[in-house]
């Protein structure tokens, strides 16, 4: 996969997973706003009805206590008859109609309570109807005969006192009632609760009544309507809408409460947020991991046919001497011309082994019998085995013995390749005479190895990633040095295997040191 392609396709999967974000962040801000919306529209309702609920319990109340009291009266103050009398003629069938209207109008004051020293005024109203049919005789004048007669009457009662006018009459009366006197805190908290509870709102509210901005002793603890978002609705008005009371509600809880009615949406919608981050975080890892896995991987077959090359040429080189007649009788040329082939020959497997190794040690396939060896013992081997590479360059590598305890189980074999593998890096990346210092320590439970050098060091980034499989840092030419970048990823696997840790301490130009540790016996 080319960069470009490989950026495009980062860049589009990240606009995607901003544009799912800000949508589905959007989406629960819309949700929080409908619902805070339709919150605030159910308690306005509510509380319009609490008002009027309580404004009709009020009037009801007094209308049945004065109704009661107009039960009770048997006199009238004054009482009034009134009648009326008119005569109709059909003279198509000779009958004659006589209407008679007859009204009694009875008035009544009634002590009214509310009113303090005042009293109520109403009447009482009947009506009698009578109507009188005569028909006419032969000769035209009308008979009085009961027989050729008749009549029909007709009683009708008017209501003692209607609520609406009652409820015009108390408007102007209550003003005078105190507030306290008019509805108690019990009572409001109750018609809150029930309106609130028809709605589906079940949070913790306060609430108070102001007489034009002037606190009553009616509310719920401490209420002050300046805290906060207050809700507010006219109590006890009157017929022209004006009202000197004022039902003040907050609701401490409301954001809470609010977000708890979409908890679970909103908790599903940030849950499959975080999947599709960890998603796309993931993809975008596993295809960078890719991508410098494939790109390591095709720097180490570029290497390892490069360092497979010149042995392949000087054995080809060697080869065709050997053919040639003027060395082939030459024994002494011949046997070295076959040591070098035997030579390039045994650094190829060498390479091929390496490389077989790592690949059985992944796969849990390499045999590692444990014993119980001296890591002094395993150093010095390991350090012979360099010392003619260090001296060639005029280089050093200084002891430091200072573990009294240096016995642990472990293969030998193993254990030696890791510490040449160490040293041989520590050679390679010392671009002067290579000068290393070896310590063989102890801690409480550990053998504590550190080879130090005075090389080129690591950056952190190359620290990071210097144990992995087939990392080698860039230098320009990937064959300044030799290797294939499997060196320290065996380090690590072995030491591991030994239940042992190894890591780097490094600084840029000023060398880098390795830290082994082994557990003792």
């Amino acid at each position: 996969m080319g960069k470009k392609v490989f950026i495009l396709i980062i860049l589009l999967m990240s606009i995607s997973l901003v544009g799912i974000i800000v949508v589905q962040v959007y989406w629960i801000k819309s949700s929080i706003e409908i619902r805070d919306k339709e919150f605030k529209q159910d308690v306005q309702f509510a509380l319009a009805n609490v008002s009027e609920d309580i404004k009709n319990n009020e009037v009801l109340y007094w209308y049945k206590k004065v109704s009661k009291k107009i039960s009770e009266i048997d006199k009238p103050k004054s009482s009034d008859i009134k009648q009326i009398i008119f005569k109709q003629i059909d003279t198509t069938g000779n009958i004659t109609f006589i209407y008679t209207q007859s009204i009694f109008e009875e008035k009544y004051d009634v002590p009214a309570e509310i009113f303090e020293n005042d009293s109520l005024s109403f009447k009482k109203i009947y009506s009698k109807e009578e109507v009188n049919v005569f028909h006419e005789s032969l000769d035209g004048q009308p008979t009085m005969s009961e027989e050729n007669n008749e009549n029909y009457t007709r009683y009708a009662r008017f209501g003692d006192l209607q609520l609406t006018n009652f409820e015009m009459i108390f408007d102007a009366a209550a003003k005078a009632i105190p507030i306290q006197n008019r509805v108690s805190n019990d009572e409001l908290k109750k018609a809150i609760e029930k309106e609130l509870k028809q709605r589906g709102i079940s949070t913790d509210f306060k609430y108070g009544v102001y007489n034009n901005h002037f606190a009553t002793p009616i509310r719920s603890g401490y209420f002050n309507k300046d805290d906060g978002q207050t809700y507010k609705v006219p109590m006890f008005e009157d017929k022209e809408g004006f009202s000197e009371y004022q039902l003040y509600v907050s609701f401490p809880k409301q954001k809470r409460y609010i977000l708890s009615t979409i908890f679970k949406m909103l908790i599903l919608s940030v849950f499959f947020i975080i999947i599709i981050i960890l998603a796309f975080g993931s993809a975008i890892y596993q295809m960078i991991k890719q991508k410098r896995m494939s790109e390591m991987k095709t720097d180490f077959i570029n290497n390892m046919t490069h360092e497979f090359k010149t042995p392949i040429a000087t054995i080809n080189l060697a080869l065709d001497a050997i053919k040639n007649p003027k060395i082939i009788n030459d024994e002494e040329k011949v046997s070295r011309y076959i040591n070098m082939i035997r030579q390039e020959n045994k650094r190829m497997h060498s390479q091929v082994e390496n490389v077989l190794r790592i690949s059985r040690l992944e796969k849990n396939q390499l045999d590692i019998a444990k014993e119980n060896i001296d890591i002094k013992t395993l150093m010095d081997e390991a350090i012979e085995h360099v010392d003619l590479i260090v001296k060639s360059r005029n280089g050093y590598i200084k002891k430091h013995y200072s573990a009294s305890n240096t016995h642990f189980l472990g293969n030998q074999f193993h254990i030696t390749n890791v510490l040449v593998n160490m040293l041989d890096n520590a050679i390679k990346y010392s671009e002067e005479a290579p000068k290393v210092d070896v310590y063989i320590e102890n801690t409480a439970k550990n053998i504590l190895i550190k080879i130090q050098d005075h090389g080129m060091g690591m950056s952190k980034t190359v620290q990071k990633n210097v144990f992995k499989k087939f990392y080698r840092e860039q230098r320009g030419n990937i064959h300044n040095v030799k290797g294939h970048g499997l060196g320290l990823s065996y380090v690590k696997k072995i030491v591991e295997e030994h239940q042992g840790v190894v890591y780097v301490e490094s600084e840029k130009g000023k060398g880098s040191t390795f830290y082994i540790k082994l557990p003792l016996i």
